[in-house]
């Protein structure tokens, strides 16, 4: 609803500055005030809608919360090949599309299969918190349950070679008959951490931030 609201703003904002509700010619420094006023409105909706995040409460220390960040895919490019089960056809993903299912990327899991080759949606290892785009990269960030899985934490740790794939349901494709499906809708379901090279698109990416160790004078202040 919020967001209905801000694009029927801009919208009104947009109208006002076309002239003078009586048909008067708008002075020019009260057109270019106006205009200012429609540009920043635009801005601010832009920046609701392409940048999302659920925040959690800081525990200092927290043994299961390993913090993660990577780039999910690219948007209005076509994979480098084709993911699973898009029988054998490279996907785009349109901006439009990656830009209206950032909602349902929040609170999704992140998941991993034995070699990194792939996906297991039932080795759930993480949670997605953020979502965003940035250019044509959708990056994301969230937690990996590092305590609950040990091995992974060691794998991941200083690796420069991990990427990530999404998951979708509910995907509709502009036309099946294209050498290259073009994703016009989707729902993100969750994510899987997987070796770059087996990743339908090259220019996703994946590491963990290990949190900063705080002394004991840093946590008595404040």
């Amino acid at each position: 609803m919020k967001q209905a609201s801000g694009s029927r703003q801009a919208s009104e904002a947009t109208a006002r500055v076309s002239g003078m509700p009586d048909g008067r010619e708008t002075p020019p420094r009260e057109r270019a005030r106006r205009c200012q006023g429609a540009s920043g409105a635009r801005v601010l909706q832009d920046v609701r809608l392409r940048a999302m995040a659920v925040e959690f409460p800081e525990v200092d220390g927290h043994p299961n919360r390993l913090p993660f960040e990577g780039v999910l895919t690219v948007v209005d490019v076509a994979s480098d090949k084709a993911p699973s089960g898009s029988r054998g056809h490279r996907v785009l993903l349109t901006r439009e599309a990656a830009h209206a299912a950032l909602p349902s990327l929040l609170g999704m899991a992140v998941g991993y299969k034995a070699g990194w080759d792939g996906h297991d949606a039932r080795q759930k290892c993480g949670i997605i918190t953020s979502a965003g785009l940035d250019g044509n990269r959708l990056l994301v960030s969230g937690f990996l349950f590092a305590r609950d899985f040990p091995e992974m934490e060691r794998d991941l740790e200083g690796s420069g070679s991990m990427g990530m794939s999404y998951e979708l349901a509910d995907a509709h494709v502009a036309d099946m008959r294209a050498s290259v499906w073009t994703l016009t809708q989707a729902t993100f379901t969750g994510a899987a951490i997987l070796l770059r090279d087996k990743a339908a698109y090259r220019g996703t990416s994946f590491h963990v931030r290990r949190p900063a160790v705080r002394t004991r004078c840093d946590a008595g202040r404040g």
